[in-house]
């Protein structure tokens, strides 16, 4: 230990990326390992199956709540400060999960879960993005995968093991020994970064953009299951539309916003944040409805269809490899275009009739899927940032995850409209209405590769100066950049 401590400019980048891929994947199972159990939590709870899913509400709920402060609260208090103290939260509330009495206790704690995840991923991505100069970051692909690819992936099937073999208990409890390591390594590892946002707190603009969030979010979650004229699933989205707009207006007007939307501006910026927004809603359109299409072409059963899409995962871990190896030679415009055409081609060839009817094509082919459109996801997530300089970090990742998680929403949503909402009935499902929403999600992710055009030629290259005079990982890039002008 003595060992690390005496090489400062090593150990707070491994402390960044192993306090980060923790906390991530903490963040990324508990928003798929929940579903699995949620039949035998409302039975030891003696409630109902609509109760129980009040549990994976509120977390997804108080995830997107968490979204618009992140930004604020990482550069008014610190991003050391905030990731770890969202951290500290999510682990205590993953213990009380798993030792909570009743229904209402277990929802309360996810509430909190969530909200403690909302704040992770953009303070944690700025963390890992401060520590890292852009010509460095395409080194982080490998990194970037395992919490967002794997974790959500593993999710459903390690939820059911843990509770077929243990309890549903246990699928909290696994949180708390790796957050507590995670919190302590962050402790002593992680540099505090302060950038101190200028004027007072948008207050306006929080109870604008907050709500509108979470209210959209339950619309977009529950509209497709429960039905969109349901009375609470209608006004959240309506009212959630209403709340969105005027926060957006008040936004561009303000002069120290909440969300510096102005960011968008930025040529490369906004275009990997569109990019993001339209991938998002490709993918989880398609591993939202694929599976339902199977179940109709195949009469498969629903762990069936839900393993059918596992490959993809698979298809993402190797994608982590391709983008650390091609993007410095061929650029972000060059890596991401064909990748996104090819893409939309697997999806348009899910859709083709004959092929879901083959369980080994589709393994293939969503392998396939997580390769080709998990090099463009990459691609862009790393090369996005690379115009958006240290000050402004921490707003733009909030910014992103925005504008990322409504797009998945949105992908889901319209895929569910296509189906007419998305439920699997007796042996004569058509698939037809299935085959069309997968071709939605084809044309979505074309649409990217429009968007793609916009993407710089070139991948970023390291300052002009030696090794030996490149400033310590942590300091500020913008005073790194200015001291090798002045050399």
């Amino acid at each position: 230990m003595s060992g690390l401590l005496i090489r400062p400019r090593i150990r707070p980048r491994v402390a960044v990326v192993l306090v980060y891929t923790a906390a991530m994947c903490m963040n990324g199972l508990d928003s798929t390992i929940v579903n699995p159990a949620l039949y035998t939590i409302a039975g030891d709870f003696g409630r109902p199956l609509s109760a129980a899913n009040t549990v994976e509400t509120a977390f997804l709920v108080a995830l997107a709540v968490g979204l618009p402060v992140a930004g604020w609260l990482g550069d008014r208090f610190g991003t050391k400060r905030v990731f770890l103290g969202a951290l500290t939260a999510f682990t205590i509330a993953s213990a009380v999960c798993g030792l909570a009495p009743d229904l209402n206790t277990l929802v309360v704690a996810r509430a909190v879960q969530g909200l403690a995840g909302g704040l992770l991923t953009p303070v944690g991505m700025t963390l890992l993005f401060r520590a890292f100069p852009p010509h460095e970051r395409m080194k982080l692909a490998k990194v970037l995968i395992v919490p967002t690819a794997l974790m959500p992936a593993l999710g459903p099937p390690l939820g059911g093991l843990l509770t077929e073999h243990l309890s549903w208990h246990w699928l909290f409890f696994v949180n708390v020994p790796i957050g507590t390591a995670a919190v302590l390594l962050g402790v002593f590892g992680l540099r505090e970064h302060v950038e101190g946002p200028e004027g007072k707190f948008d207050v306006l603009g929080f109870w604008l953009a907050t709500p509108a969030l979470g209210l959209l979010t339950y619309a977009l979650g529950f509209g497709p299951s429960q039905g969109w004229t349901r009375p609470a699933v209608a006004v959240s989205a309506a009212l959630g539309s209403v709340l969105l707009v005027a926060a957006v207006l008040h936004q561009v007007r303000a002069k120290t916003p909440l969300l510096r939307l102005r960011l968008l501006a930025d040529r490369v910026y906004g275009s990997a944040s569109a990019l993001a927004g339209v991938t998002a809603a490709g993918l989880m359109g398609v591993l939202f409805v694929f599976p339902l299409l199977y179940q109709a072409s195949l009469g498969a059963s629903a762990l069936d269809a839900g393993l059918s899409v596992f490959p993809e995962a698979v298809g993402l871990m190797l994608a982590s490899q391709v983008v650390d190896r091609l993007l410095p030679k061929l650029g972000p415009r060059l890596l991401t275009v064909p990748a996104l055409l090819v893409a939309a081609a697997v999806f348009a060839t899910l859709a083709i009739p004959g092929v879901a009817e083959n369980a080994w094509s589709v393994r293939g082919l969503m392998f396939l899927i997580g390769l080709v459109l998990g090099t463009a996801v990459l691609t862009v997530q790393i090369s996005g940032f690379e115009s958006i300089g240290p000050a402004d970090m921490g707003q733009a990742m909030g910014l992103f995850q925005i504008v990322r998680t409504l797009g998945g929403a949105l992908g889901i949503a319209a895929c569910a409209a296509v189906i007419g909402g998305g439920h699997v009935t007796e042996a004569a499902a058509d698939p037809g209405p299935y085959r069309t929403a997968v071709w939605v999600t084809a044309a979505l992710v074309a649409a990217g590769a429009l968007i793609a055009l916009r993407l710089p030629r070139e991948a970023p290259q390291p300052p002009p100066f030696d090794d030996e005079e490149a400033p310590p990982p942590g300091e500020d890039l913008a005073a790194g950049e200015a001291r090798a002008v002045k050399g």
